[in-house]
Order: C-alpha cells, then sequence, then structure tokens
C-alpha cells in the first residue's frame, strides 16, 4: 500500500505531473527516473512500485521481476552512455522507500574512484559544485530520450529471446 508520507509514493501517484524528461520508463514493478546528477550521464533512479522499505519485502516472484527491470535499465545505461562503470546502490537512509541509484562512472573522474555520496554532500554546502554535478553533456529531454530509446529496443530483442526459448505446446 502507499504511504502518504513517503515522497516517492507521492511520486508515483502523480507521474502524469511530473516533467516529460523526469520519467524515463514505466516498468510493471518499477518506474525509472532521470536523476538530478546529470555530471554522472545517464544517472538514473530505479523506484519500486511497491511501498516497501526492503527488497526482501517484495515477493519473490515481484522481487525478481523488479531485480530484472533493473538489469534492463543498466543494459540501456551501459549501451547509451558507456561508462568505465556503473555503481549501484540501495540505501534507503533518507528516503525509506525501496528505489535502486544507477550511477554511471567516467574514468575522467576526478572522483573516480570515491563513492559518489561525497560528491553530492560537497554539492549540498556549495552552489557552484551542485551546478556542476547537475549539468550534463547534453540537456535533460535528450538523455531521457536516448535511454527510451535503448529501453524499447532491448525490450524487443527481449521479447524475441523469449519467444524463441518458449517450447511450442
Amino acid at each position: 500500500m502507499p504511504d502518504a508520507d513517503c515522497p516517492f509514493c507521492r511520486k508515483l501517484a502523480a507521474l502524469d505531473r511530473l516533467p516529460p524528461e523526469e520519467v524515463v520508463w514505466q516498468f510493471p514493478h518499477g518506474v525509472a527516473l532521470l536523476g538530478p546528477w546529470q555530471f554522472y550521464h545517464g544517472y538514473c533512479l530505479l523506484v519500486s512500485r511497491r511501498h516497501a522499505t526492503e527488497l526482501s519485502q517484495l515477493p519473490g516472484e515481484e522481487r525478481s521481476a523488479f531485480l530484472a527491470e533493473l538489469c534492463l535499465l543498466a543494459r540501456a545505461v551501459e549501451e547509451c552512455f558507456r561508462p568505465h562503470k556503473l555503481n549501484y546502490e540501495l540505501l534507503g537512509n533518507q528516503v525509506p522507500h525501496l528505489h535502486w541509484h544507477l550511477f554511471p562512472r567516467d574514468a575522467a573522474d576526478p572522483d573516480a574512484r570515491r563513492p559518489v555520496w561525497l560528491a553530492l554532500d560537497r554539492a549540498g554546502r556549495d552552489e557552484a559544485e551542485k551546478r556542476r554535478l547537475q549539468t550534463g553533456p547534453t540537456d535533460r529531454a535528450a538523455t531521457a530520450a536516448a535511454l527510451r530509446h535503448q529501453i524499447r529496443q532491448l525490450s524487443v530483442v527481449s521479447s524475441q529471446l523469449q519467444r524463441q526459448e518458449t517450447p511450442d505446446p
């Protein structure tokens, strides 16, 4: 059940009112949102449609499907932006609603070997750092469009493979 006090539950209830570049893809079990920190080009969040605070709280099949959606989103980020490394983070300390952070890391990142959260902490205290981390190499609409296109392509390929693997009755 949605939690009226949860910012993600409120956001999911109002997806149609969000800027179009914020909602990357609506999966059956999660919603991919373009994150604000586009210095990490393609940074996304995958938010569970079900309010849960721990991955273990999702029923088994739903958990598996949610993780498959995460993998599909990760492949799209990798195909679109070719990061040196992709960091996956599932925390929930600040917003206790199940959500993944996907941070594409570039080899030229001056903090490439440090956790992203250290730079984001600096951005909370330094307006210039905040602007730097919010700015990507392309505008948000183009980034979201590229991800949508790639997810669509990967979904078609995945569907074709599933049909090939399903034996005829």
